[in-house]
């Protein structure tokens, strides 16, 4: 009996063709996109690891490169779980690229990889059109930066309104509490602090590097903006156990920006309470010569490990690999911390050493009001 023979290019010939040099993509003819897809897939795992996406990255390849094989757009639709559009038109993109380094190279002839270009762009525009069909579609670019901080804002009321309540009903405002009750309310105000600290932090990173929500310098107490400082923190403190000492400066009123001075030093104690386990954190206004303030936050942590230093007022950087402590996941904290500081004429500066805790600290001018 006669064996069929395999058509040119099928998965059984391709697997024993030394021109290739590659692993076969199954349903894949074109040599030019099985390599063009190995290729990527290798860049992929040199920039974001093999754990970025995991699987999705050589179906949707896969996919993509089928219906440029076949010139048929639908193939993308057979994909389920449907992935990311986004991450979908990223890889068609750079499936192209790989293919003109081919053609540049001289492994292709030009025409060969042109028209394979013609087909994959077919492909990319009927991924764009699925994704502008999608609600949130209108939402990105500077529309939808300007949605975003409406609504960041729009969340902040509700957020100190249960800040403000969890606080009233723990201080036995309406009636006594059982330890129980007592735990449960501070994990509440502790959320709740969390998500207006990253509320504040998103509006403050969407307006201009040196804008601050008090342009004109005023007078205020040092003493009272501790005090307030201090009765925001003290719940997160008393969560975990731990001691929050304040000392104030001798000289106590002064002329400057005091919201921005307290969204800096709650950051900055914020940290310090989220990273240590045991022991006490220090919070210090120390005058110096002249009208200069020194502010200092001091903790009994881990210390900053040397790796997480390199991208320490990186905003949204990348959660390192190893989950060790790290002091915030996007980095919009000290991000936030250091264009403050750095707007109101200081640096932010820190020292640190594993074991021995962190101290971070900036010298403000503040006149004597």
């Amino acid at each position: 009996m006669n064996r069929p023979t395999p058509a040119p290019g099928t998965a059984r010939e391709r697997s024993s063709d030394p021109a290739i040099g590659v692993a076969p993509v199954t349903g894949i003819n074109s040599r030019l996109l099985t390599r063009a897809i190995r290729r990527v897939e290798a860049r992929w795992r040199e920039q974001y690891g093999p754990s970025t996406h995991g699987a999705d990255i050589p179906r949707i390849l896969a996919a993509s490169a089928l219906a440029a094989d076949r010139g048929d757009a639908s193939f993308i639709d057979s994909l389920t779980p449907r992935p990311s559009l986004r991450l979908s038109l990223h890889l068609v993109d750079l499936l192209e690229d790989e293919l003109l380094a081919l053609a540049r190279a001289g492994e292709s002839t030009a025409s060969q990889v042109l028209q394979i270009v013609g087909r994959l762009r077919v492909v990319r525009a009927a991924i764009e059109g699925r994704f502008q069909q999608l609600p949130g579609a209108p939402l990105v670019g500077i529309d939808g930066l300007e949605f975003l901080i409406e609504f960041v804002h729009d969340m902040r009321s509700p957020l100190t309104s249960l800040l403000l309540l969890a606080d009233r009903l723990q201080q036995g405002w309406s009636g006594p509490l059982t330890p129980l009750q007592l735990r449960q309310l501070r994990l509440i105000y502790a959320a709740a602090h969390a998500l207006n600290t990253v509320t504040s932090n998103a509006l403050q990173m969407a307006r201009e590097r040196d804008q601050l929500e008090e342009p004109e310098a005023r007078p205020f107490s040092v003493t009272k903006l501790l005090s307030e400082v201090q009765e925001v923190v003290r719940t997160l403190a008393d969560q975990k156990g731990l001691e929050v000492n304040f000392i104030r400066p001798n000289v106590d009123r002064r002329l400057g920006h005091p919201v921005e001075l307290q969204r800096i030093l709650l950051n900055l104690v914020t940290n310090a309470l989220k990273f240590t386990r045991a022991g006490t954190i220090t919070v210090r206004a120390t005058d110096l010569d002249g009208d200069q303030l020194e502010f200092a936050v001091q903790d009994t942590g881990p210390g900053i490990h040397a790796t997480a230093q390199e991208t320490l007022y990186q905003p949204f950087r990348r959660p390192s690999a190893s989950r060790g402590a790290v002091f915030s996941a996007t980095g919009l904290g000290l991000a936030i911390t250091q264009r403050l500081v750095a707007a109101l004429g200081g640096q932010l500066k820190y020292n640190t050493a594993p074991g021995k805790g962190t101290l971070f600290f900036f010298t403000l001018d503040l006149p004597v009001a």
